[in-house]
């Protein structure tokens, strides 16, 4: 059983979920995507810039011990749905569409919105024939944040998504599936030109992990001497 999944003599699971920040109004209204099953397998990647990859001008001109900023970080992991058992219990929502608002909300992050109410308030009217006409204006994506227990928490880009339904109601929704997704973790530079109550979250989230990492790699101090020793031939 891996670390995310808990271990034997744990009482209790912490479940992964995604949580896109959208604000309808000026309130935070959260669309939780909650993980049914803990990814068996979490990969993450780390890219440092380069100082060795400059232009012919430049080259030469930069130390290759300088990084300008945070390394680019990206998470890569497969969720399972499986809405049987919800049936099975009698939930009307599975009953009557399988999983599909699940992988509704999965689909949402990386949808351009206005918040959840405004973004059906428009669809309704659309469908209806009388959309407002509105200031032209570039669309964006709410914040997310990866929540991996306290150890991960995260403003992050959806920059992939694949879903694979394997079964489906006689209605035809879902019933079971596997999303591949993959995400790049934001910083605070990202936010710089744009304030919100969001944004503030996400800022906040990312100090709060980098510290616990700075916290954890000053523990790790205490293991030098064994490290040391471990080197040292006898």
């Amino acid at each position: 059983m891996n670390a995310l999944n808990g271990n034997p003599m744990a009482t209790t699971v912490v479940k992964g979920a995604l949580v896109q920040l959208l604000e309808d109004f000026g309130v935070i209204v959260p669309n939780i995507v909650p993980f049914q099953y803990n990814p068996s397998k979490i990969t993450l990647g780390i890219s440092p810039w380069n100082p060795f990859q400059t232009t012919q001008a430049s080259q030469g001109s930069q130390s290759p011990l300088v990084q300008p900023f945070d390394p680019e970080q990206t998470y890569g992991f497969d969720l399972e749905f499986d809405g049987t058992d919800d049936v099975d219990i009698g939930n009307p929502m599975a009953i009557a569409t399988g999983i599909g608002s699940r992988l509704a909300a999965l689909r949402k992050l990386v949808q351009p919105s206005s918040g959840l109410i405004s973004d059906l308030v428009g669809a309704v009217g659309a469908l209806a024939g009388n959309a407002a006409t509105k200031q032209a204006e570039r669309p964006t994506v709410p914040v997310t944040l990866l929540i991996l227990g306290t150890a991960v928490i995260v403003p992050v880009r959806v920059t992939s998504l694949k879903i694979d339904i394997t079964e489906f109601t006689p209605l035809l929704y879902p019933m079971m599936a596997k999303a591949t997704i993959e995400l790049r973790v934001l910083t605070p530079d990202a936010f710089r030109c744009r304030e919100t109550t969001a944004t503030g979250v996400a800022i906040a989230a990312y100090n709060f992990t980098r510290a616990q990492d700075d916290a954890l790699a000053i523990a790790n101090v205490s293991n030098v001497g064994t490290a040391v020793a471990s080197m040292v031939p006898l």
